[in-house]
This record gives C-alpha cells, structure tokens and sequence, in this order.
C-alpha cells in the first residue's frame, strides 16, 4: 500500500483552501436566492440569466456566457427551460445567421420585474445579517478572482 495523507493534511485543506470555502459560500448562497426567488419560479441562475439579458440589444451567446462564467453548452441547457416558459426568444443575428442572439420576451421583463425587489430584499438581509464585513471590498475581492 502507498503512503497515505496524513489526517493533518485534510484538516490544512478544510482550513485553509479557497476554493473549498468560495464553493461553500457560493452553494449556501445560492440556496438562499433559490429560495427567495421561488415565489416568482426561477432559480438564482436563471435570474442571473434573465438580468444578462436585460440590454438594449439582444446579446449574442458568447458575451452571456463569458459573464455568466459558462461554456456554451452549459448556457445553452440554461436557456432551454426559460425559452419553454416563454422568457427567453432565441433568433438568429442579423449580419451572421448562424450567430444566435438571446432576447428577453415581454413574459421574461415582466417576471424579471418582479423578481427585482425579491432580490434586492435578498441582499438587504444577508447584508444586515453581516455588519462586519465590507461589502464592497468582498464584491470587488471576489471580482478579482474572477
């Protein structure tokens, strides 16, 4: 049998990796935005989504995916279920008909209308419930790692 790694060491990496504590701080987060905005029937993604949407143009696949830090088959299996329900228009750009370009339905602003104060109230909590920490350098931290 080989060396195994020593139990200090899984303590060290609970402990000490980022990356271990950026995907926890995310899931938790990412719960508590999936249930906030269940009242409105989307999923914090799926917000996240329509909001990238919400340009005076419709955005072609890559922009979004580069924000939303996807790849393209990911963004495409996200736009699936939002095109089904009728907030999300798929078309074809109009210099390259091959380009496909995102667009928010009237259906999509109107639930992203109301999904907005929901996740505003959202971030007011989490933010009051965290007075010592510096939102906006946590922002801006978080930004750079990215």
């Amino acid at each position: 049998m080989s060396k195994a790694v020593p139990f200090e060491t899984t303590l060290e990496v609970r402990d000490c990796c980022l990356c271990l504590h950026a995907q926890r701080a995310a899931r938790a987060l990412a719960r508590r935005f999936d249930e906030a905005l269940r009242p409105v029937g989307l999923t914090n993604q799926q917000f996240s989504l329509l909001m990238a949407l919400n340009q005076p143009e419709p955005p072609s696949m890559a922009p979004v995916a580069r924000l939303l830090a996807m790849d393209r088959t990911t963004l495409t299996a996200a736009v699936k279920p939002l095109e089904k329900r009728g907030l999300i228009g798929v078309e074809s750009a109009p210099k390259d008909r091959r380009s496909r370009r995102l667009r928010l339905t009237e259906a999509g602003h109107a639930v992203l209308l109301s999904a907005l104060p929901i996740w505003r109230r959202a971030h007011a909590d989490i933010e009051a419930a965290m007075p010592r920490f510096n939102m906006e350098e946590l922002r801006a931290s978080l930004l750079a790692l990215a």
